[in-house]
């Protein structure tokens, strides 16, 4: 199936939460869905015997800057028996970054989302181990944010930069 064909599918059934289709951007288009079905698309997704979408190859968070009020998670999703592939996107507020997990559906969302959540703060609810995967639990601050201040020292050592 093509992005078009996929994306026509997900808006018949989901309706206003798919919220367009890029194809605008260099690579592959992706499709816009609200944050608060990101969760049931990705289910569909899975479960629908003509998408089949049984591998999350990546699950990326995304601050494009500091004047920028959202992060957007970016999910790259391909069907092993359908050799096809899509790319999902989502936007959150800075403010309140907080979205469903995807765990569930796919075991590899687990490590994704552990490292979005280290390096931007957007908490996935309803993760089962939600802590930090590259950084120590003590380590203030999410570094991948555009408005990130870097610590001059951290346990009394001073940081390198």
């Amino acid at each position: 199936m093509t992005p078009e064909e996929i994306y026509k599918n997900l808006s018949d059934k989901f309706g206003d939460s798919i919220l367009g289709l890029d194809t605008e951007l260099a690579g592959d288009a992706s499709i816009n869905i609200s944050p608060s079905a990101i969760a049931e698309v990705c289910q569909y997704l899975s479960e629908n015997g003509s998408l089949a979408f049984d591998s999350l190859m990546c699950l990326s968070g995304l601050d494009l800057g500091v004047k920028e009020e959202e992060f957007s998670v970016v999910y790259h999703l391909y069907a092993m028996q359908h050799r096809h592939s899509v790319v999902l996107k989502t936007s959150i507020p800075k403010t309140d970054p907080h979205l469903p997990t995807v765990a569930h559906i796919w075991k590899t969302a687990d490590w994704h989302e552990r490292e979005t959540y280290d390096l931007y703060g957007i908490v996935f609810e309803g993760h089962t181990d939600l802590r930090r995967i590259l950084l120590p639990d003590d380590w203030e601050g999410y570094p991948l944010r555009k408005d990130y201040k870097e610590p001059d020292f951290y346990r009394g050592m001073r940081v390198p930069y």
